[in-house]
């Protein structure tokens, strides 16, 4: 069974939250643990340097687990990098796509507000940057299942089924559907791979820690081909979104 790598690891949303209470702490430990050796690009709108970057990171690990090692941190500081830009400036991908260098096979984690999916879907399309590549997406995926069936179009004109990850960190109390809505219906024998969570419940999806979870999307084996693909047909020219009609469609 052939497996192929993501050669980088590009987190959006790099100076939010979500980067800082989960995302760094998890990659801290895949770092520890020897799983993570490729670059990882931050993201976001904030004008930081790299320094800020390294040092907000430093701050999420050592809230989540209470210390830290100096040489496990000076490892994952060393692989991080960052690019700074509005989501819907064309310049921004430009700038994403230099620092991608000779990258063939990225995962792009969108750790971004749900309404931000498509315009940067949108921005790694129209700058060649999702070529070859996969996509995270963090949960809520939409607010309800119109909106969840419209994004899953919308990600399906760029990414195949087999390139696309849903994760969710947690769920709480409550359970939670938006993570795992599709454009159609998915029999749950076919869903592994698709959606991520940590927290036990009754669930058809599996369970995974998050610190397993980039992990599991930077390597994605062949038999990934074989998940239940959702449907879905829309007409594009080269550029998928130049033909689209300001008004959503009835889904």
């Amino acid at each position: 069974m052939s497996q192929e790598r993501s050669d980088t690891l590009v987190l959006f949303g790099a100076t939010g939250d979500l980067a800082h209470k989960k995302i760094f702490p998890a990659l801290y430990a895949m770092v520890a643990k020897g799983t993570l050796n490729e670059p990882v690009i931050g993201v976001a709108f904030d004008p930081w340097d790299l320094a800020k970057l390294q040092a907000r990171a430093r701050d999420g690990i050592v809230n989540a687990i209470g210390s830290i090692d100096d040489k496990i941190f000076a490892r994952l500081a060393s692989l991080l990098r960052y690019v700074s830009g509005d989501y819907r400036a064309p310049a921004t991908f430009e700038k994403l796509k230099a620092a991608l260098g000779s990258a063939e096979r990225p995962l792009h984690y969108l750790a971004v507000p749900p309404a931000m999916f498509e315009v940067v879907v949108q921005g790694l399309e129209q700058s060649g940057a999702a070529q070859g590549a996969r996509l995270m997406v963090e949960k809520p995926f939409g607010h309800d299942l119109q909106s969840a069936r419209w994004l899953n179009r919308v990600l399906h004109l760029v990414f195949d089924e087999k390139s696309i990850f849903r994760i969710d960190h947690y769920l709480g109390k409550e359970r939670s559907r938006t993570c795992s809505i599709s454009a159609s219906p998915i029999p749950s024998s076919s869903r592994s791979g698709t959606a991520i969570t940590s927290r036990a419940y009754r669930s058809p999806w599996p369970k995974i820690s998050v610190s397993r979870a980039a992990a599991v999307s930077m390597t994605r084996s062949a038999a990934s081909a074989t998940l239940s693909k959702t449907t879905c047909s829309i007409s594009c020219c080269c550029s998928p979104w130049s033909r689209r009609s300001a008004a959503r469609p009835t889904i």
